[in-house]
């Protein structure tokens, strides 16, 4: 084109020279008329090459960009037509008006054109209503990554399945490390001679090695108790379908012998370096071991933790040596300490008053100063007769402060316990943990992926029946200066007696060495009683709740509030209990409102269903046996719809595997 735009240039230059030519042509005629007749034949045959030159260089631009016009129009019609990719036209009516060739193998018919746009995929129509710029669709076994025009009603589809499967490619050749514990394993082998030992080890080798050959793993045993295995992300995947059948291989195989093994795992995954995984990975068994082991643990780089396994109810694996250490050392941070503040969680129960008492009883023996946070506005009427009793102590209650009163008295070297709960979220007021460096933990749940963080010492035992029995071994081995008053030993029995329904759950010879102590040093079980009375309204309600009861899955009660009316957490605590104790009901849920304007689910079970497993999907928690959540934003219908869904998927898992 920039020879085009010279031509008229030239042609004016040209016209110059010859009207120069001409003038100087006159004054050769005029002087030498010889001369000039030959001049002006030269001027004249110049003239006509110079035209006639021009002409023959315009046809042929004429006809070179009549050739590049039309070739370019033919490339065009040709590349819309045969490029490597889908471009559809649509009309208002979301109907394909036109497509390229290249759409048309996604149809059965000849040509796609006149159908909806539904003929491709449900989620186009909806996408371009929502004014998307670009959308994922499968079509047949492609992927396509589909870029929308609306205001041209146009759509290009890009084919990106070469795209996807590099990537997925990428993700399932990821590293996966794993640590492979035995629980337990130094109690039951050292009574054990040197063959039945190595009968064990060898066995267990066993398993371990055809479980890791079957699908894909480098094992290796870094000693007695422990193993890593080494993975990829899609080994993985296949391991969570299975839902880790390991778990079961080992329990049952050991089982025989009447040696209960099980394994705990932690798994790390993610795109992390090797040293950032093999942190994620002990984590990940840190925290299976300490929800009472039989289970996996796996946690990815966004922190998101899942669990499998931890079905069966944990045998119980605390010694008295270790309540002995943990006494010894909460005994030296006491000393430490310039003040002791004491924490349960939120809406206190018997067990958290119980255990915070003990506490406070530690801190007395040592001559330290410790003081119990309590909040009046937020007391169930669970423990309403125990606190009245507490009131009428003065030496005791004056030891009760309020949160603020707390803040009042912390220094950097004050000691926060946290008695009942792990869960920062939960504790009486966690403004208190951030403004020391010095923290303990006692609970009796399993732990969660929500935990205070960087506590001085951890007691977190979840085959313990309560977290008032972890205190009362506690108090077992400090000094003997102090007498364990009349109505703190109470306090502490009424927190076991209530936790264990009188008992019936989760106890063990230690739970009733714990409550034989405190009964020799004063507690009354007739006080207790007392303590537990619920006045008669509460009981009509209570009744009303399991009344609504219905039965599911042939062993599972369900009780459903009625909407528009709240309950407190303790008396749908008390209806799951009872329902519990009807003929043929293994597990009970009870859903009601709050008066927060929540939705609050209590669980309980005998143990042959892991409500905790149940509730942490809803994203709450507990204990194999008690457990509870509360969810917002939503209704009784869809929380216990919700529920169901969990319960089918639990047994569903269970009879898969």
């Amino acid at each position: 084109m920039s020879d085009i735009q010279k031509k008229p240039t030239l042609s004016r230059h040209l016209w110059v020279i010859y009207l120069l030519s001409i003038i100087l042509l006159l004054f050769i005629w005029y002087y030498e008329w010889v001369l000039g007749i030959g001049m002006t034949v030269l001027l004249v045959a110049s003239f006509y090459y110079s035209i006639r030159t021009e002409r023959m260089l315009q046809d042929e631009t004429e006809a070179y960009i009549s050739t590049i016009s039309h070739r370019i129009k033919k490339v065009g019609e040709e590349a819309l037509l045969e490029v490597p990719f889908g471009i559809i036209l649509y009309n208002d009516d979301y109907q394909i008006e036109w497509a390229n060739p290249y759409m048309n193998r996604f149809s059965e018919e000849d040509t796609i054109v006149g159908e909806s746009l539904n003929l491709l995929s449900e989620k186009l129509i909806p996408m371009i209503k929502e004014n998307k710029e670009e959308i994922w669709i499968d079509l047949d076994e492609f992927k396509f990554l589909v870029k929308i025009r609306k205001e041209e009603r146009l759509l290009y589809f890009l084919n990106r399945t070469s795209q996807v499967e590099l990537e997925t490619r990428y993700q399932n050749d990821q590293t996966i490390l794993a640590f492979i514990f035995l629980d337990n394993y130094e109690e039951i082998t050292q009574n054990m001679d040197d063959t039945a030992k190595s009968q064990l080890n060898s066995e267990v080798t066993s398993v371990l090695n055809n479980w890791a050959s079957e699908y894909g793993l480098y094992l290796k045993r870094t000693s007695q108790e422990r193993f890593l295995a080494v993975g990829t992300k899609q080994i993985l995947q296949k391991l969570e379908k299975a839902k880790f059948d390991i778990l079961d291989e080992v329990r049952e195989l050991i089982g025989e012998q009447n040696n209960p093994v099980t394994l705990s795992i932690g798994v790390g995954t993610g795109d992390l370096d090797l040293p950032d995984l093999g942190e994620l990975a002990q984590s990940c068994l840190d925290l299976a071991l300490g929800r009472g082991g039989d289970q996996v643990a796996i946690k990815d780089d966004s922190g998101k933790v899942r669990f499998y396994g931890g079905k069966t109810n944990p045998m119980e694996k605390r010694t008295r040596v270790r309540a002995r250490v943990i006494s010894h050392a909460l005994t030296e941070l006491v000393k430490a300490s310039d003040n002791v503040i004491i924490m349960g969680h939120k809406s206190p129960d018997m067990d958290s008053i119980g255990a915070a008492i003990g506490i406070l009883n530690i801190a007395k023996t040592n001559n330290i100063d410790g003081y119990i946070v309590f909040d009046p506005d937020d007391v169930d009427t669970g423990v309403y007769r125990l606190i009245e009793a507490l009131k009428a102590d003065e030496k005791l209650w004056q030891h009760f402060i309020e949160p603020f009163e707390a803040e009042e008295i912390m220094t950097s070297r004050s000691l926060v316990v946290v008695v009942d709960t792990h869960k920062p979220s939960m504790v009486a007021d966690a403004s208190l943990l951030n403004k020391t460096d010095y923290k303990v933990i006692i609970d009796h749940h399993r732990r969660g992926e929500d935990f205070i963080e960087n506590p001085t010492l951890v007691y977190m035992e979840p085959y313990a029946s309560s977290t008032a029995e972890l205190v009362t071994e506690l108090l077992e081995y400090q000094p003997k200066g102090m007498k364990l008053k009349m109505l703190e030993a109470t306090a502490l029995l009424a927190g076991i007696i209530v936790d264990t329904k009188s008992f019936t759950l989760r106890t063990g010879s230690r739970t009733f060495d714990a409550a034989s102590y405190l009964r020799s040093k004063g507690a009354d079980t007739v006080l207790v009683q007392q303590y537990m009375k619920e006045d008669i309204d509460l009981y009509i309600k209570r009744s009303k709740l399991i009344e609504r009861a219905e039965i599911f899955r042939d062993s599972i009660a369900i009780s459903t509030a009625e909407s528009g009316v709240s309950y407190g957490p303790v008396l749908i605590a008390q209806a799951a209990d009872t329902l519990l104790t009807m003929t043929g009901v293994n597990a009970s849920f009870v859903i009601s409102e709050r008066e927060d304007g929540r939705i609050g689910i209590s669980a309980r079970s005998l143990g042959e269903v892991n409500v905790q497993v149940i509730m942490e999907k809803m994203n709450g928690g507990g204990h194999l046996t008690n457990a509870a959540t509360q969810i917002e934003d939503t209704t009784i219908e869809d929380a216990c719809n919700l529920l169901k869904d969990i319960i089918v998927e639990y047994f569903e898992g269970r009879e898969s595997e």
